[in-house]
């Protein structure tokens, strides 16, 4: 049996809603109602069903202008602009349901960590011990520069500075030791002082006094997620996580990957099991495998159109962290010339668009290299299920993160057409035997 969770890879913004734009014709009034919280309570509602262990919320907070020096294909396509902060968005999608967790996105750059602390206890209490944080540490430099640097800090630097981050939001949340809180309304004693401390940390980037003044939620520490897939983002990581998506274009590189984390962990001290991997995948889900190929060359084909080439250009720029603008590189370069030295970004994801591609053009990578794929996962409800039990039996495990457009149709083909068949085969929870999400993650 695997873990299961989706990934809401463009956070609380606008969702597919172009029929014309590459989004396909089941946008329904995402356009208008994006910003409301009714399509992500019902992705919510549908994934509970589905018995999945979370749904986790990307963020970012810019408006991206590196590509051609300009600021029109992300306002035009609606590229990770416009955005709104995920943090709000969590209680409504825990308060219509009753076990999923909730993983919304942290800058380490963004939110102090007294803020960060304070703020993912409150949400801790509100969803009853359903929340998770994903730590991450930003990308470009117009992030950056939105919270008062002139440019982001150096990839590594910015892991050491996650570090710290870590460190202090976690000795904030255990500033209230078990038994502080005493609530005796008869003795009119709410906490024992003696049990609450101030933390008085100081270190290279922050500092914090404590103690948080607020008691510890239902989990107490709350789970943490993260993606980095470079050297510096894995310690990251096997020092820290409960959960970590990843991206890998093969079970042999999935296994691979999955090994070295656990020789991480063990570094750390910690066990395999400490940290559930979930590995990044958009499946091909139609109603006969003959449908699901069909569609399978649909979207192929799509990713070869103007439009589409043109945002995976976009996305080149913004993951090499804005250094580098591919729209101003002739397409018919090679890519062996291009100087990919220069990125500040995600090195792991600009590493998997170009891995094995020497020797093409630019516009031969665009149309066929991309950051996650389907991992072969092609066919029906029962196929796919198949064939996702066949690729975490060579892995070893730990589970799938679906990162899938968030219509209704593709809703409706996870939780009533993939989760049954999987249920039918044993490969995922049948119900939910736990309350928090780190129950949900500890179960197996």
């Amino acid at each position: 049996m695997f873990h299961i969770g989706w990934f809401l890879g463009n956070g609380f913004g606008i969702q597919p809603w172009s029929p014309t734009n590459g989004d396909g014709p089941w946008v329904g009034s995402n356009v208008n109602d994006w910003m409301k919280p009714d399509i992500y309570v019902d992705l919510a509602q549908h994934m509970e069903r589905a018995g999945f262990d979370y749904i986790l919320i990307e963020d970012t907070a810019m408006v991206e202008d590196s590509y051609k020096g300009s600021a029109e294909t992300s306002l035009r396509r609606g590229i990770m602009a416009p955005k709104n902060d995920p943090m709000p968005l969590v209680p409504f999608m825990t308060s219509a349901t009753k076990h999923i967790g909730i993983i919304p996105t942290a800058s380490t750059i963004q939110y102090p960590p007294y803020l960060a602390s304070r703020l993912f206890t409150t949400l801790d209490h509100l969803t009853e011990g359903r929340v998770g944080m994903n730590v991450v540490t930003s990308v470009t430099d117009r992030v950056a520069q939105n919270f008062g640097y002139d440019q982001h800090l150096a990839h590594d630097e910015r892991y050491q500075m996650a570090h710290e981050w870590v460190d202090v939001v976690t000795q904030l949340q255990n500033s209230w030791q078990d038994g502080a809180v005493v609530a005796d309304p008869i003795a009119g004693v709410y906490a024992d002082h003696t049990k609450v401390s101030p933390i008085d940390y100081r270190g290279k980037y922050f500092a914090s006094r404590g103690p948080l003044n607020t008691i510890p939620g239902p989990q107490r520490q709350v789970p943490i997620a993260s993606a980095g897939g470079s050297a510096a983002g894995r310690d990251l990581a096997a020092r820290w996580d409960d959960t970590m998506l990843i991206q890998c274009k093969t079970p042999e590189l999935m296994k691979e990957f999955r090994e070295d984390m656990h020789a991480r962990m063990a570094a750390y001290g910690r066990r395999p099991e400490d940290i559930k991997l979930f590995f990044l995948c958009m499946p091909v889900i139609a109603e006969t495998d003959e449908q699901a190929q069909e569609k399978a060359k649909a979207i192929a084909a799509a990713k070869r159109t103007d439009k589409a080439v043109e945002y995976n250009l976009w996305n080149m720029s913004y993951t090499s962290g804005g250094r580098i603008d591919f729209g101003n590189i002739d397409p018919d370069t090679i890519v062996d010339e291009i100087d990919l030295s220069r990125q500040n970004g995600e090195f792991s994801s600009i590493e998997n668009l170009f891995m094995a591609q020497r020797g093409k053009t630019l516009r031969e990578v665009v149309a066929t290299s991309f950051q996650i794929t389907d991992l072969g996962l092609v066919g029906s409800p029962d196929t796919v299920a198949g064939k996702m039990g066949e690729i975490m039996e060579e892995v070893g495990g730990d589970g799938f993160l679906l990162y899938l457009p968030p219509t209704r149709r593709t809703m409706a083909e996870i939780s009533d057409g993939l989760a049954p068949a999987l249920r039918r085969r044993g490969l995922i929870r049948d119900g939910y035997s736990g309350v928090t999400l780190r129950d949900h993650l500890t179960e197996f």
